[in-house]
């Protein structure tokens, strides 16, 4: 008898949405997975026992998701809206919305506030708690330099990095004015960023890529800490082929962090020994999304066009979630010559 042998990519879940898939999020809790597309919903799978729990229909696109608990969450919408979900009852109502189209989304365990960011170039702070309708629920509103791409939370910081490739650092007990006011090191539009588990910085990646490692340290040694690498290219006859980095997920555990390119592939990146531990085998199409399960054991994997080269024939859209083996995520032990006897 021959042992069964598990898929390279990962298991494939059913009942994948029907088009663009524009995150996917383990929760804190267990393995249940929030999904948001491009098909106007937001789904909830049980990633273990590759079983749909439920679907959100909207109004328009969705283009983030977040966990609030195992019990609800929170989407944002390409119809402005930012609305809350409640799995157990399969309800949703409309927390607030923005003058354009809500791009992402978080919930701070922190202050126990949802935080959103949209292309109308704001940062709305709203408290889920409060009476329905949006006067009740939003803290405040925060004005950014330009559209918001991308939103991170760690501890009492908030990154957002916006379009014309500015990054504002916040501490969430004061929103006034944000903590620094930076630019990326990276030449070109910043597509995701994601703070440390360690709360010392976070990881930028652009359309080019290229990923930056930064630190929230201003001083001459923290600074002296930060670097950026190339990845998710390929040279063909003499050229260099550069795809956009879409997606970074760090390793809970271990600190260790995966990058998910329109190339097709996932690459796993020791940052602190500046290595690639691992690259899975390539996925049908463009990876959109990634994120680790709580305790760092299962990987989930996007495959879904990115509209990169336009409108073209491509594969489906499909979620693929895979066993995490140590020897994948690990930082491996540096190695010191022998000193001579």
């Amino acid at each position: 008898m021959t042992a069964a042998v598990a898929p390279v990519a990962g298991r494939e879940l059913s009942n994948p949405p029907s088009d663009g898939i524009s995150n996917l999020r383990f929760s804190n809790h267990s393995d249940h997975l929030l999904v948001s597309s491009w098909d106007k919903t937001v789904r909830l799978y049980d990633a273990s026992a590759n079983v749909l729990r439920g679907e959100f229909m909207h109004g328009g696109a969705v283009l983030d998701c977040c966990f609030h608990d195992d019990s609800s969450g929170f989407s944002a919408g390409a119809d402005n809206t930012v609305r809350r979900l409640v799995f157990n009852y399969g309800k949703e109502d409309i927390l607030g919305r923005h003058d354009a189209p809500v791009r992402c989304v978080e919930y701070s365990y922190t202050i126990g506030q949802v935080i959103t960011g949209s292309w109308d170039k704001t940062l709305k702070c709203w408290d889920p708690r409060g009476a329905s309708g949006q006067e009740h629920t939003l803290v405040g509103t925060y004005s950014q330099p330009e559209r918001v791409y991308s939103i991170s939370l760690v501890g009492h910081r908030l990154v957002v990095a916006t379009a014309g490739r500015h990054v504002n650092v916040y501490d969430l007990r004061n929103m006034s004015q944000p903590e620094q006011r930076r630019e990326s090191s990276l030449k070109y539009q910043t597509r995701c960023v994601r703070c440390y588990p360690n709360g010392t910085g976070f990881a930028l990646s652009s359309v080019e890529g290229r990923v930056a490692m930064e630190f929230f340290d201003l001083s001459e040694a923290g600074q002296s800490k930060k670097y950026a690498f190339k990845c998710h290219r390929k040279s063909e006859a003499g050229r260099d082929i550069v795809y956009p980095v879409n997606s970074i997920a760090f390793h809970p555990i271990y600190g260790t962090f995966a990058t998910g390119g329109c190339d097709g592939y996932v690459n796993v990146w020791d940052g602190n020994n500046k290595k690639r531990l691992y690259q899975y085998s390539k996925y049908p199409t463009s990876i959109a999304a990634l994120s680790f399960s709580r305790d760092g054991r299962l990987l989930a994997v996007a495959s879904s066009y990115t509209f990169e080269e336009g409108d073209k024939p491509h594969e489906p859209d499909s979620i693929f979630v895979r066993s995490v083996n140590e020897v994948e995520v690990k930082p491996k032990p540096k190695v010191y010559p022998t000193p001579p006897a």
